[in-house]
């Protein structure tokens, strides 16, 4: 795997998915400056300003182009985020055309749009991890569709399941989550050029067609209203992203439990030579897991972020701004840096099915409790059936007796069934419900998404 410079301690185990290197400042510069060159050729478009100079806009518009001496020495100066940059373009545009540089715009309506541009890119790359996440657990619910695992409710055994049922729930999930990234995205991505506080009182009644402009040539739709202080669609992003962190964190935790050493029915990848601690040379640690689990609880913090970000005073303030600009990259470098974590895991997730079945048998049949009740149940009836069983089971637990020697012991249960029929319903293997079917028919789902989802042009639709 190629290291990268995210800061979890599994970095290098992991390729970066590019996040980061979208929310450098200098990619975001480069952003802002393609909605300036938008904003010179919608107007173009209109007659507001030369085509000539648009074309020059378009053309210089290219952070490669400007002195970045300048720049700094500007935003040093001022203090500003964005004017510098326009003097800048502005000047290598040069005479004649440079004075239409940003004309009618406000820094909020470039840098807004312009971010939604970083985090369309975000947002494709986060689909792609998910396909190849979704492609790994299709795998994962086929291979393992049959194979017996305790369910457990509320930290007890509860009925047999198959772990391809428990990735079977997995895949669900970040199946919804890819709706929801989709259908976000027409509200999401959407340029804003309202001027000063979003009245268009500097464009007057070309200011919605040259917002228009703008969107349909970064293939983005517009703003109904472009006021600033506008911010449901952006703190819906980070809502989604906390969602489909909190998904990716309940795998990470469900793994790191299956994986204590009480436990041992998985393991995440553990590469030769990875060493768990400096005085425990025995120790094989979820470090995947740990990093998953942590970084998801640190996504989840942002949305009550993003959510007090939305609270902006009378048409702008530059405090929730700052806020959800804060909470957007945060989510997003956090979000890569989960899922291709996840997709580690899923590619090497050992299962131990040995342990898996030793577990199982923990209880001593107790975990088919539920069967011999509805059994007995078609003779004597439901609840008094439940009663007998939950005699036995209470012994079991309380007394440290066999279960299946209490039940034979019943006279209330052995009138109905015999030692051999009491011995059949006690084997969890029996039990699986529909895990099976639900497995693979997830694995289906999911093997059709990921094929969409990490196509060469899958884009966000």
């Amino acid at each position: 795997m190629a290291a990268n410079n995210d800061t979890l301690p599994t970095a290098t185990r992991v390729s970066d998915p590019g996040i980061r290197a979208l929310y450098r400042l200098e990619n975001r510069w480069q952003a802002w400056l393609d909605v300036e060159a938008a904003l010179a050729r919608a107007q173009a478009e209109l007659g507001i300003i030369p085509a000539e100079a648009a074309e020059a806009i378009a053309a210089k518009a290219r952070f490669e182009l400007m002195d970045r001496a300048r720049i700094d020495e500007g935003f040093a100066r001022t203090g500003h985020t964005l004017v510098p940059l326009v003097w800048e373009l502005g000047r290598i545009v040069g005479e004649p055309h440079g004075g239409w540089v940003h004309w009618g715009a406000t820094t909020q309506n470039i840098t807004q749009t312009g971010d939604l541009l970083v985090l369309r890119q975000a947002h494709a790359i986060f689909l792609r991890q998910i396909g190849d996440v979704l492609s790994a657990m299709a795998d994962l619910a086929e291979r393992t569709a049959d194979m017996p695992i305790a369910g457990r409710t509320h930290g007890q055994h509860a009925v047999p399941a198959t772990f391809g049922y428990k990735v079977a729930v997995w895949i669900d999930e970040l199946l919804r989550h890819v709706e929801r990234l989709r259908q976000a995205a027409p509200r999401l991505f959407v340029a804003m050029l309202g001027g000063g506080a979003g009245t268009f009182a500097s464009l007057g009644k070309h200011g919605p067609p040259v917002q228009q402009g703008i969107g349909r040539l970064l293939g983005f739709g517009s703003m109904t209203v472009p006021s600033r202080a506008i911010g449901d669609h952006l703190a819906e992003n980070i809502c989604i992203l906390g969602l489909l962190a909190a998904t990716c964190g309940k795998i990470g935790r469900e793994i790191y439990t299956l994986m204590k050493t009480e436990f041992g029915e998985v393991e995440e990848p553990v590469p030769p030579g990875t060493v768990g601690s400096s005085t425990m040379p025995q120790k094989r640690n979820p470090k995947l897991c740990q990093d998953i689990i942590a970084a998801a609880a640190e996504l989840r913090g942002l949305v009550p972020l993003a959510l007090e970000a939305m609270t902006t005073e009378h048409e702008a303030d530059r405090t929730t701004s700052l806020m959800m600009d804060s909470a957007e990259s945060r989510a997003c470098i956090a979000i890569g840096d989960i899922l291709s974590r996840l997709a580690e895991i899923m590619r090497g997730l050992r299962v131990d099915p040995r342990r898996m079945a030793a577990n199982l048998d923990l209880g001593g049949g107790l975990i088919m409790a539920e069967a011999v009740m509805l059994d007995l149940g078609t003779a004597i009836g439901r609840q008094h059936a439940h009663d007998v069983v939950y005699d036995a089971a209470q012994a079991a637990f309380v007394e440290g007796k066999s279960f299946s020697d209490l039940l034979a012991a019943d006279q209330r249960l052995t009138a109905h069934m015999n030692s051999e029929a009491i011995t059949k319903l006690l084997d969890p293997t029996t039990y699986p419900g529909l895990c099976g079917d639900m497995a693979r028919e997830a694995a289906t789902r999911a093997q059709g998404a990921a094929a969409e989802l990490t196509a060469p042009a899958s884009q966000i639709r």
